[in-house]
C-alpha cells in the first residue's frame, strides 16, 4: 500500500544535501573525502552574537514568540534595510522566519496559484524550481552560461514575460554561479518590469555581505518596483549562523500579512534564543565579518587559478557569495574502466568515488553541463580538492 501523495513523490531531493550525505557515508567507511557541495561558512559565528544569545537565555527568552518576530527584532531589521540597503520596509512589512528558506516558500505558498508562472534565470538555487512546482506554479526558465557571467538581459527578460507571469526569483550574489548584477544591469532589468506591473520581484539576498569587488545592490530600492518587491535576506550566509535557522523578509504589507498567515498554521515563531542574537547581528556594522569576506575573496582567487590549470574547463568571474561553478560538457561520454560518464551527475559520482571530493552537479540548479564547487572550506583543501580533481579527470579517456 502506498500511503504517499503525488505531491511529495514529484519532489526531488535536494541534491546539495545528497551529495552531502553521500560524501559523510563515505567518511564513516574511512574514506578522507572533502565535501565542497555544502553552502556553509566553515567560520564560527562572531563572539558578540553567541554572548547576546547567552544574555537572552540568562533573561529566561524560553517562550513562544510571535509570529512575525519579536518587535524588537522586527524594528532591527527595519532599519538594516534602510542602512544597507535603501529599502523602506516598516516593522509591519517584516516576517522573520526558521531560514531564508522558509520566507522563500512563505511567499511562494501566499502569490502563487496553479498555473502561474514563475521566471527562473538559471542557473538558480536547487530549491527554487521543486519549491515553485509543489504549489503548481509552472517554471519559466531563462538560459545563460558562464560567457555571460550567467546574467540575463533585458531582452531575454523581456520575450519570457507572458499574460500568465507571476513573478520573477533570482538570488544576487548568485547561488550557485556567484555572480553579482550590478545596480546598472538591475536598474535596466527593472526597465523591463515597469512595463509590466503584474510581475512580483522576489529577491534573495542572503549572500548580501560577502561581495568581493562591488558592493550589492537591491532592485526593490528603485522606487518605481518597491511596492512590488519581495526581499528575502538572512543570517545564514553573512553571519555564519547556518544552525540558528533564521531569516527574513521585507514585503508588501498584504504579502507580509499572508506569510504571517502561513506560518503562523505551519511552524509558529521562530527561536526566542536566535531572534535575540539576531537583534545583535543586524544591528551590528557589516565591517565586522570583513575578515570572512576577505578570507572568501583569497580562496575564490586560489581556486580559479588553481582550476584554470585543469584543461577543458570553463569558468567565470564571480563577484560574490563562495561557489565556482564551471562548465565540464567535454568529460562527458569518456570512460575510466567500466564507468562511463554521461553527465554532471555521473561526473560528480565518479570525482567523489575516485577523486574522494564531493561536488554538486548542475542539473540540480537548471544547468546540466555544470558542477558547483563551494570554497567555504580552508585553502589546503581546495588545494587537495583539485589536485584530486585534476587527477581523476585525467584517468577518463
Amino acid at each position: 500500500m502506498n500511503f504517499l501523495s503525488q505531491r511529495v513523490q514529484k519532489l526531488s531531493e535536494s541534491e546539495t544535501l545528497a551529495m552531502a550525505r553521500l560524501g559523510n557515508e563515505l567518511k564513516e567507511k574511512g574514506v578522507n573525502v572533502i565535501n565542497m557541495s555544502l553552502g556553509e561558512p566553515d567560520f564560527a559565528t562572531p563572539d558578540f552574537i553567541k554572548t547576546a544569545a547567552k544574555d537572552a537565555i540568562d533573561k529566561n527568552f524560553s517562550y513562544y514568540t510571535p509570529v512575525p518576530g519579536y518587535k524588537e527584532l522586527l524594528e532591527a531589521i527595519s532599519r538594516k534595510f534602510k542602512r544597507d540597503n535603501h529599502l523602506n520596509y516598516a516593522p509591519s512589512q517584516i516576517v522573520v522566519s526558521t531560514g531564508a528558506k522558509q520566507s522563500i516558500i512563505n511567499v511562494i505558498m501566499a502569490t502563487i496559484n496553479p498555473g502561474d508562472e514563475v521566471i527562473l534565470p538559471a542557473p538558480y538555487w536547487v530549491s527554487y524550481s521543486e519549491m515553485i512546482q509543489l504549489n503548481e506554479g509552472v517554471v519559466t526558465q531563462i538560459n545563460t552560461d558562464y560567457k555571460t557571467d550567467f546574467k540575463i538581459t533585458p531582452s531575454q527578460l523581456e520575450g519570457a514575460i507572458t499574460s500568465r507571469t507571476k513573478m520573477f526569483l533570482f538570488s544576487n550574489p548568485s547561488n550557485p554561479t556567484g555572480s553579482m548584477y550590478s545596480e546598472d544591469e538591475l536598474r535596466a532589468l527593472g526597465e523591463v518590469f515597469k512595463k509590466h506591473p503584474q510581475v512580483l520581484i522576489l529577491s534573495d539576498e542572503i549572500y548580501e555581505h560577502i561581495t568581493f569587488e562591488e558592493k550589492m545592490f537591491s532592485i526593490g530600492s528603485i522606487p518605481e518596483l518597491s511596492e512590488r518587491t519581495v526581499t528575502v535576506n538572512g543570517l545564514s550566509k553573512n553571519f555564519a549562523m547556518t544552525g540558528w535557522r533564521l531569516g527574513y523578509l521585507g514585503a508588501p504589507l498584504e504579502i507580509a500579512k499572508a506569510c504571517v498567515k502561513i506560518q503562523g498554521q505551519f511552524t509558529s515563531g521562530a527561536s526566542s534564543i536566535s531572534q535575540r542574537a539576531a537583534i545583535a547581528a543586524v544591528e551590528a556594522d557589516p565591517i565586522c565579518i570583513k575578515e570572512m569576506q576577505q578570507a572568501f575573496k583569497k580562496r575564490r582567487d586560489l581556486l580559479i587559478t588553481l582550476f584554470k590549470e585543469i584543461p577543458h574547463v570553463h569558468l567565470n568571474h564571480p563577484g560574490g557569495a563562495f561557489y565556482l561553478f564551471p562548465e565540464v560538457s567535454h568529460y562527458f561520454g569518456k570512460k575510466y574502466g567500466d564507468v562511463v560518464i554521461k553527465d554532471a551527475k555521473d561526473l560528480c559520482m565518479y570525482l567523489l568515488n575516485v577523486g574522494h571530493v564531493a561536488l554538486t552537479p548542475g542539473g540540480a540548479f537548471g544547468a546540466p553541463e555544470y558542477i558547483r564547487l563551494s570554497y567555504a572550506t580552508s585553502e589546503e583543501n581546495i588545494r587537495k580538492a583539485v589536485e584530486r580533481i585534476n587527477k581523476a579527470l585525467a584517468l577518463l579517456k
